[in-house]
């Protein structure tokens, strides 16, 4: 079995490629379930890693050549890409030992847009979780996700990659200050209550902004995170008609079409008098019509937006990459070896039953001897020299042979068959 991970994220692909291959919300379950259903027999153990920064299949596979292209063709039809090539180019295809470090290094925030980030460890354990519903986590990609989500908390207790990141919600707040004299005076709507949103409004809030609103699908969501901010409640179908009422809109949710479009910032817009509308969007596929960006007096950014914002402070930083490298280093040599020992499980099993036949055959043998009188003696003896001959005939055969297989075969044989030293 071999271990493959296929997908793009937000150095190989732009916002507009990977909006097209996200799986937000219960879209991921239902995405899971089709790619095992059309593929797990060519797949036995997969599952699909989708945030705002990337999509990513994890594979176990025995053809991961086959895989590879079977799964570029059903992310391209899932999606509606059309022809697979438009989607290859972008995409990152990692086999075995590369793909268990990408997937230490992804869980341990060395791969984010913003270094360090903790959030994605919660977003693969999401991954792994919906996997095992889906009964598509085997062996393989559970001792993996286990192993990494082990390998991402050493390396969150033991080195400071966290400590000098600037998340994006962090970011946000510092774009807004360039355009507001003072947050206080403004009014806030944070669409959507998931994980994103909470984060965000948390930064928010600390300003403490005029007035904060929060809208959702869910209003019992919407009640919940607007009382822990001290803020109120609205339906999402109530946002157009609020819009213009707020001067700083966050939004993220799971929809997989915009929620907010260009005629509704318009009418705002208007009902504004022009007044600027800051606008941040931090879903993928994007709640915000791009279209949006092209008029006076909006302030709109999306995910890669901020993402060129937070990448400061490097130098902080390179210490505790390193330490986190090596300590991920360390964890995929102990991977691997797990993972050859499991290579070896059938070869192991087969040599027990061929020994388990040949012991059978010889007891056989050995009683009809018995039945038919012979001496017991002799009959130790021709039981004790067939099992040795035959226990031997296979390693005899390629030590007659020759070649590079000699040396190994009788090291082997030196490990198995000591020399009685008493």
């Amino acid at each position: 079995m071999h271990l493959l991970t296929l997908g793009l994220n937000h150095t190989t692909a732009p916002l507009s490629l990977r909006e097209k291959v996200a799986f937000p919300g219960d879209a991921l379950r239902d995405a899971v379930a089709d790619l095992r259903r059309h593929l797990r027999t060519l797949i036995p153990e997969t599952a699909i890693l989708s945030t705002c920064n990337r999509t990513e299949i994890y594979c176990a596979t025995p053809a991961p050549q086959d895989a590879r292209a079977a799964v570029t063709q059903w992310m391209a039809d899932r999606n509606g890409i059309g022809a697979p090539s438009g989607l290859e180019e972008h995409l990152y295809a990692l086999p075995n030992t590369d793909a268990v470090r990408h997937a230490f290094r992804v869980a341990s925030g060395l791969d984010s847009m913003v270094l360090g980030e903790p959030q994605i460890l919660g977003q693969m354990k999401d991954a792994a979780r919906v996997a095992q519903e889906a009964d598509a986590l085997g062996t393989h990609l559970h001792q993996l996700f286990q192993r990494t989500f082990a390998v991402a908390k050493e390396v969150r207790s033991n080195t400071e990659i966290g400590a000098h990141s600037v998340s994006m919600s962090a970011a946000s707040v510092r774009l807004a200050q360039r355009l507001f004299e003072d947050l206080r005076d403004t009014s806030i709507l944070f669409v959507g209550a998931g994980e994103m949103i909470e984060l965000a409004a948390a930064h928010f809030v600390a300003q403490q902004p005029r007035k904060v609103t929060v809208a959702n699908r869910t209003a019992e969501r919407a009640q919940k995170l607007a009382g822990r901010l001290g803020g109120q409640a609205l339906r999402l179908a109530d946002v157009p008609d609020c819009l213009a009422e707020h001067d700083i809109i966050v939004s993220c949710t799971a929809s997989s079409l915009p929620i907010i479009g260009l005629g509704m910032v318009e009418r705002a817009l208007k009902q504004r008098r022009h007044r600027p509308l800051f606008m941040i969007d931090l879903a993928v596929p994007r709640d915000i019509e791009q279209e949006v960006a092209r008029l006076d007096d909006v302030f709109l950014y999306t995910v890669d937006d901020l993402g060129k914002l937070v990448q400061t402070g490097m130098e902080n930083r390179q210490m505790a990459v390193a330490q986190a490298e090596s300590i991920i280093d360390t964890r995929v040599d102990a991977f691997m070896t797990w993972l050859s020992a499991r290579q070896a499980v059938p070869a192991i099993r087969a040599l027990h039953a061929r020994g388990e036949a040949l012991k059978s055959a010889e007891l056989e043998r050995a009683r009809r001897m018995l039945a038919r009188g012979d001496d017991p003696q002799a009959v130790l003896e021709a039981l004790a020299n067939g099992l040795t001959g035959k226990f031997l005939h296979g390693p005899t055969t390629l030590l007659q042979r020759g070649g590079p297989e000699q040396q190994q075969i009788g090291a082997l044989i030196d490990r198995l068959l000591p020399e009685d030293r008493h």
